[in-house]
């Protein structure tokens, strides 16, 4: 995605903060900050893994302290680690999240396992700036999270090498903490989902059945395609990503922009077959 700047419509702006993946001018990292001015409020999706997203909005001219609401999309560091700078950086903006105490997520393969959890007592020392959401909740005139209703998405997360951890060792990640922040456009929803752990294909049936009126004109975040050594290797075979592609069509989705978790490999699959579709 690298710095990432779209108008949808004449009412919606949508900037990436930070990325994995910049030219010089900008600040970079395992993370994903995206800005979206919206109806005349501005609102912040995650704040990436520090608070480097700072430098890179003061860099493009916007102003974090005049952020009226912020969300996060899951309960993960690489999404949640400047959430400090932003505090200081912002007094009035609430962050709405599907977690409301301590994110106890690792990433395991095998015996060895990585905390990738929220910072520890974030929330604790925050408390009054975290508003924890249920269900499907509208968050101002046109603005939604939706959650995940899929079942077993235990399933995704073993692939995924997610857990969490419990008294008694590890279970795989449901991903109850994640969800979808969902705009109403002239064009259609413009749904962003940061890490789509749960599988970007099960979220848009998911935000298609809670709005089943409306057309989907955008999906926005990363997909979770890499592998286990990072953005530079991809979970998926070449024919998953395909029919990936293909069922997000098939969907109506119009536009794709995505980068973060999705992987080096995999966007370049999906690249050509966006290019050969051009071409034809």
């Amino acid at each position: 995605m690298e710095y990432f700047h779209k108008k949808i419509g004449k009412d919606m702006k949508v900037t990436s903060l930070i990325e994995n993946e910049s030219d010089k001018r900008y600040k970079k990292e395992h993370g994903l900050c995206v800005h979206i001015e919206y109806n005349g409020n501005s609102y912040l999706l995650d704040t990436g893994s520090s608070d480097k997203f700072l430098t890179n909005a003061s860099r493009i001219g916007i102003n974090i302290s005049n952020v009226d609401i912020a969300v996060l999309s899951h309960g993960h560091c690489d999404h949640s680690g400047g959430y400090a700078g932003f505090f200081k950086a912002n007094s009035k903006a609430k962050v709405y999240a599907r977690v409301v105490g301590d994110t106890p997520y690792y990433f395991k393969v095998g015996p060895v396992q990585s905390y990738v959890g929220m910072p520890k007592n974030i929330i604790r020392e925050y408390s009054d700036r975290f508003v924890g959401v249920d269900g499907i909740y509208k968050l101002a005139e046109g603005v939604w999270l939706v959650p995940h209703t899929t079942r077993d998405l235990e399933k995704i997360a073993v692939k995924a090498h997610m857990y969490r951890k419990i008294q008694n060792g590890f279970v795989p990640d449901d991903y109850s903490h994640e969800q979808s922040l969902v705009f109403e456009s002239p064009k259609g929803l413009v749904i962003f989902n940061s890490c789509s752990h749960a599988g970007i294909c099960n979220i848009i049936n998911e935000v298609k059945a809670a709005f089943s009126n409306f057309d989907i004109y955008a999906v926005i975040g990363g997909f979770h395609l890499m592998g286990i050594w990072g953005t530079a290797s991809c979970a998926y075979s070449k024919e998953e990503i395909l029919q990936i592609v293909y069922t997000l069509k098939e969907a109506g989705v119009q536009h794709i922009y995505t980068g973060h978790c999705t992987g080096k490999p995999a966007f370049r699959i999906m690249k050509e077959i966006a290019n050969s579709e051009r071409a034809t």
